[in-house]
C-alpha cells in the first residue's frame, strides 16, 4: 500500500536519548526543560518571537481565538480542514464565509470587505497546502476595519515570503504539529502571537489560567504539551530542511511527469519559498477525479480528498450559514492529493502518474 503521506520517525536511539533524559528528571509535563527548549530551537528555526507550544493544532486555533477575545462574526474560508470551523464554533463564534480564489485555493480578499458587518471581530483565514494568502491585503482590511487577524498555519512550517517567515503576519498563527506534518510531535501545535501580552495570556490559559499551585488569574484549559511529544519535536527538527529537500525532489518528480497533463496547480507567489507539504491536484471534472482516484485504490494507494466537503456545506450549520462559495465547492469536489513522503519512490509516482494519465 502506498499510504497519501507518512510520518518521518527518528532513530529509536535518538529518541531514546532523550526518554532516558526524561527518565532521570522524572519531569513528564507543566513546561518541564524539553518543552523550553523545543520553544526556543523552533523559534530560532523559524526566525519568529512569542510562541508557545501546545497539545495539537486545534486548541491552538481555540486559544488564538480565545486570547484574542473574539466573539460574534469571525470572517473565514471554506476551503480548510474541518478544524479550523469547528474551532470557531467551539468558541462560541459564527462563521461567515467567504469564497477562495482559484489560483491559490486561499480566502479571497476581494471578497471579504463585502462581508464585514458591526459584528466582525476577526478574519480567520488558512494558508492552503502551505501556499500563504494574500497577507498585505488582509492587512490592509483588518486595519481599515479595527479587526483582529489569524492565520490557520497548521501545512506553512518552515515557509517564507520574502525570506521571512509567513507565521509573522497577522495577530496569531497556529500551527499543527500532527504526525503527519512535515515537522511534528506525534500530536502537538504553537501559537505564534504578534503581541507579547497576547502570547503570555495563551500562556497562561493553556495550564488552566493559573501561576503557581492556587493564584488563578484567568479562564484556561489543559493544552500543554508533554515532555514525551517535546522529545520527539527535538529529534525531527534538525532532519526539517532535509525533509523539504526530500519532499521538494518528489515534487518535481511529479512535475515532470505531469507537465503536459489538464491538472491544475496553485500558483506560487512571487518571493515564495516553500515547504512542499502537500501535491494537490485539481482535475477537470468531479467524475474525472473519481474515476482516477478508483484506478489509484484498485492499485493498492491511496489519494486524499484533501480538502472535502468544502466547509460551507457541513450539515451540522445551521442553514443561514451555508453561505454559497461556488469557487471552493468546485475544487472541493475535483481536488486530490497525491502521495507525498521522504521515501517515496520515483517508480511509485511514476506508476501513480500513469495511472493518472491513462484513466
Amino acid at each position: 500500500m502506498i499510504p497519501v503521506t507518512k510520518t518521518f520517525i527518528p532513530s529509536l536511539e535518538n529518541y531514546t536519548s532523550y526518554l532516558e533524559a526524561i527518565w532521570q528528571a522524572g519531569y513528564l509535563t507543566n513546561n518541564g526543560p524539553l518543552c523550553r527548549q523545543l520553544t526556543v530551537d523552533i523559534a530560532g528555526f523559524l526566525g519568529i518571537p512569542n510562541m508557545e507550544l501546545v497539545a495539537n493544532g486545534t486548541l491552538a486555533l481555540q486559544l488564538a481565538i480565545k486570547a484574542l477575545s473574539l466573539k460574534d462574526e469571525i470572517i473565514t474560508t471554506p476551503y480548510s480542514y474541518v478544524a479550523t470551523i469547528n474551532s470557531i464554533l467551539w468558541e462560541g463564534c459564527e462563521p461567515v464565509f467567504v469564497d477562495i480564489e482559484p489560483q491559490t485555493f486561499c480566502i479571497n480578499p476581494d471578497l471579504i470587505e463585502v462581508a464585514i458587518t458591526e459584528k466582525t471581530s476577526a478574519i480567520l483565514a488558512t494558508h492552503v497546502y502551505g501556499y500563504p494568502c494574500d497577507v498585505a491585503r488582509i492587512q490592509k482590511i483588518a486595519d481599515k476595519h479595527k479587526l483582529k487577524v489569524i492565520y490557520d498555519a497548521a501545512h506553512a512550517f518552515g515557509v517564507k515570503l520574502f525570506g521571512e517567515s509567513i507565521l509573522l503576519h497577522g495577530d496569531c498563527s497556529t500551527l499543527s504539529f500532527h504526525a503527519t506534518k512535515l515537522f511534528h510531535t506525534a500530536e502537538g501545535g504553537a501559537v505564534v502571537c504578534k503581541d507579547i501580552e497576547v502570547a503570555k495570556r495563551v500562556f497562561l490559559m493553556k495550564k488552566f489560567g493559573h501561576i503557581g499551585e492556587d493564584e488563578y488569574l484567568d479562564i484556561g484549559i489543559n493544552a500543554k504539551m508533554s515532555e514525551l511529544h517535546a522529545a520527539m519535536g527535538l529529534c525531527v527538527l534538525p532532519k526539517v530542511n532535509d525533509i523539504i529537500a526530500s519532499r521538494k525532489e518528489r515534487s518535481d518528480w511529479y512535475d515532470e511527469k505531469l507537465e503536459s497533463s489538464l491538472l491544475q496547480r496553485p500558483i506560487s507567489q512571487v518571493g515564495l519559498e516553500y515547504n512542499y507539504a502537500y501535491y494537490p491536484v485539481i482535475f477537470p471534472t468531479h467524475e474525472a477525479m473519481m474515476r482516477v482516484r478508483q484506478a489509484l485504490v484498485d492499485h493498492h494507494i491511496g489519494p486524499r480528498r484533501y480538502f472535502y466537503p468544502s466547509l460551507n456545506t457541513l450539515p451540522f450549520l445551521r442553514q443561514e450559514l451555508k453561505r454559497s462559495c461556488p469557487v471552493s465547492e468546485s475544487v472541493a469536489r475535483r481536488v486530490l492529493s497525491l502521495p507525498l513522503y521522504v521515501d517515496l519512490e520515483k517508480d511509485a509516482i511514476h506508476t501513480i502518474c500513469g495511472l493518472i494519465s491513462a484513466a
